[in-house]
């Protein structure tokens, strides 16, 4: 048995505005994808479809109402139309295309929301994106640009992405010769701080993306600190932690400024394999 056999589904979920809806990439083995609808109230899961490829989670993003996804994926088929990687925009949570546009490398690609019907594009430093599809539902918005440039790759949608979504960027660390990390924090209930650092990493640990993140609770109040580098995603969702680790996603209430309550498990994805999935579209 070798390291990829033990390794965990890896999860990484967008929480839509509408605090209904979430979506949740599954990732594993390292070439295969898939999406599923999560119903935030229920904490109930649709899966949507499977992809032979990887599709960049940090350089995707769900609608405000989370109907619509923007995701950016890649499948090595440079001779294809696609010319090996794209970006496509779809209904949530299927991956079939509504809008797409050929990229054909892994610089800039997906692009986020402006609004539920408005989106922008992320072409803005090689500008190589070639529209194939237009569906007139969605419109590309091409006169946006994010504050401030974070960078050509992952970083270049996550981090504007996170600040919209509540997110305070307070520390960049050069932590090695080709390791940084970017701190984020988030406001919780109780004096609670969700603390996520992201990392961008050449040559990351087993499991782990040239982009991760790991996580830790601090209470300001207690000066309590719990590391959680375990945690590959957490967010803050109708007054509850919620979080991934181990492939399984979990969702706990705080109790105090000293204490987080019990942990329930919401879904284990790890059982999961590729299965061609047809979308209703």
């Amino acid at each position: 048995m070798n390291d990829a056999d033990t390794i965990p589904a890896r999860l990484h979920a967008i929480l839509a505005k509408d605090g209904k809806h979430g979506i949740v990439f599954r990732r594993g083995p390292s070439k295969r994808v898939c999406t599923f609808l999560w119903d935030r109230f229920r904490d109930s899961f649709q899966m949507g479809q499977w992809l032979k490829g990887r599709i960049y989670e940090r350089r995707s993003d769900l609608s405000p109402d989370g109907r619509h996804m923007i995701y950016f994926a890649m499948n090595g088929k440079w001779d294809s139309e696609t010319r090996g990687s794209w970006t496509a925009l779809s209904r949530a949570p299927w991956l079939k295309a509504i809008e797409l546009y050929a990229k054909g490398d892994c610089w800039d690609g997906g692009g986020l929301f402006l609004s539920n019907t408005t989106y922008w594009l992320n072409d803005r430093k090689f500008g190589n994106h070639q529209a194939l599809l237009n569906s007139g539902s969605v419109t590309r918005d091409e006169e946006f640009q994010p504050a401030e440039s974070c960078g050509s790759e992952c970083t270049g949608v996550y981090y504007p992405r996170l600040v919209r979504d509540g997110w305070s960027r307070t520390a960049d660390e050069q932590v090695g010769k080709w390791h940084s990390q970017t701190i984020f924090e988030k406001p919780l209930a109780k004096h609670w701080v969700l603390r996520k650092i992201v990392h961008g990493q050449v040559g990351p640990p087993i499991g782990k993306s040239s982009y991760w993140d790991e996580h830790a609770l601090v209470n300001r109040e207690s000066g309590l600190e719990l590391a959680q580098p375990e945690w590959e995603w957490a967010d803050w969702d109708n007054n509850a932690l919620v979080w991934a680790t181990g492939g399984c996603l979990f969702r706990a209430r705080i109790e105090s400024h000293s204490k987080i309550g019990r942990a329930k498990i919401l879904h284990d994805f790890n059982n999961y394999s590729f299965e061609p999935i047809k979308a209703p579209y």
